[in-house]
């Protein structure tokens, strides 16, 4: 009989919620989780499918899971996530080390197939059980929605997970209030599109009333937002923020580009001009506000004066963070067909020159805070060397806070006040005041 489970989850944070949805329902149905792939009976792979080096990844990761057939105790190889959903098939076809494939939907029929295919007794309950985080005991993800209707050119999302489906404000309390129970102090909602939230439910966006009401959830402390793109980022949203000092003063908005041209190309819904009035309005509003955003170079029929609009414009209106990728052709896409496509060396020369504008901006900026104190939450320790975040950093995508404490160290998950005192490009140094 099969009765341990190992689960490798790969890409962004909503597939993580996946992965901590479908190890509730494996110990719902009688398996148990172990953290080393040599000790599974089973084995999943949780794919990424957004670009080609992800899915390189998830198929690199597949066939090094599969050694452990021979190597390790694994019978049952699973392949599921966004890239099994996009390519069932072809998948089938070119890993036949792979025994089960399966897409982004109803995982409790995974772990009711995988408990059958074990011999084990069929589930009895149709609730979902309580997320297994994957994430510290302190922090997690709360998605909001699932799936996008923005239809941009480049984007296959919409092909894999569908139109958006927000969900219920009251479903939504109810799970945060069920994490903080279980020692949650800081939640990160994230969606393909979070500040569209609630449209398809009562006909206009609900972001900034949604985290009004997560907000009063007594042991929430940090409360923050991610992926928000732009033209639904609005006044009203960035007052609710700054007027409640539970929900942290830090937006995602990932442009991905600012000259009127490429926007239409790439079918982005709003305005280089909305783009600039609000962050106009957020830098004016608070100039502790942190703005993090995502760009795309190289996108078809990207000129050297479209791609130095954007250069100049991310030099002039800096972000705190930025990330920055090379257009991908992705099957099924309208920008696969695109004509005028930017030869690979342009657009990583493009892509070289935005990092290394950011790389200057962000330790000028960091070097700004030295000096200042800010609220750290804790999350490992060495030495006599503590490491955490500050409201200004999100988890797993940002820096961090390295700090000395002033007599016996803060525990993971514990809040401490650090003096900054020395800054590097993503990191910064202080010493618990």
């Amino acid at each position: 009989m099969m009765n341990t489970v190992g689960v490798v989850s790969l890409g962004c944070s909503k597939n993580r919620v996946d992965t901590e949805n479908l190890l509730a329902y494996l110990v719902e149905a009688g398996f148990q989780i172990v953290p080393h792939a040599g000790e599974a009976d089973i084995l999943i792979v949780n794919t990424c499918g957004f670009i080609a080096p992800a899915k390189q990844e998830s198929i690199n990761t597949i066939l090094e899971m599969a050694r452990y057939k021979k190597e390790g105790s694994c019978s049952l190889l699973v392949v599921t996530g966004c890239l099994s959903q996009r390519y069932p098939d072809e998948l089938k076809t070119e890993l036949p080390e792979a025994d089960v494939f399966w897409g982004v939907k109803d995982y409790r029929a995974l772990a009711q197939k995988l408990a059958a295919m074990a011999g084990k007794a069929p589930m009895n309950t149709r609730d979902l059980p309580e997320r297994i985080l994957t994430t510290p005991k302190y922090s997690a993800y709360l998605r909001i929605a699932d799936g996008c209707d923005n239809r941009c050119a480049y984007c296959a999302i919409p092909l894999i997970r569908g139109g958006k489906r927000s969900v219920q404000v009251d479903e939504l309390i109810n799970e945060a209030r069920g994490l903080v129970r279980r020692g949650v102090v800081e939640l990160t909602a994230i969606a393909q599109d979070t500040s569209a939230y609630g449209i398809d439910l009562y006909g206009k966006p609900m972001l900034a009333e949604l985290l009004t009401e997560l907000s009063g959830i007594d042991g929430l402390l940090w409360l923050r937002v991610l992926y928000s793109y732009p033209n639904t980022v609005n006044e009203a949203l960035v007052d609710a923020m700054l007027q409640n000092e539970r929900i942290v003063p830090y937006l995602d908005i990932p442009i991905q580009h600012i000259s009127p041209r490429m926007l239409t190309a790439m079918n982005r819904h709003g305005t280089r001009e909305h783009i600039l009035h609000m962050l106009k309005y957020i830098r004016g509003a608070s100039p502790d506000f942190i703005l993090r955003t995502t760009v795309m170079v190289g996108f078809p029929g990207e000129t050297e004066d479209d791609f130095k609009a954007l250069y100049d414009f991310l030099g002039e209106h800096q972000f705190d963070r930025l990330g920055a990728f090379a257009f991908s052709p992705e099957d099924g896409t309208p920008a696969e067909a695109f004509p005028a496509q930017v030869d690979e060396e342009t657009a990583q020369r493009r892509l070289d020159a935005i990092m290394k504008l950011q790389q200057a901006i962000s330790l000028d900026r960091n070097k700004k805070r030295v000096g200042k104190a800010y609220r750290v939450l804790t999350e490992r320790a060495n030495g006599n060397t503590a490491y955490g975040r500050s409201y200004a950093e999100a988890p797993e995508v940002d820096g961090s806070i390295s700090f000395t404490a002033s007599g016996a160290q803060p525990a993971a998950g514990a809040f401490a006040l650090v003096r900054i005192t020395g800054a590097t490009h993503y990191d910064l140094q202080g010493e618990q005041v």
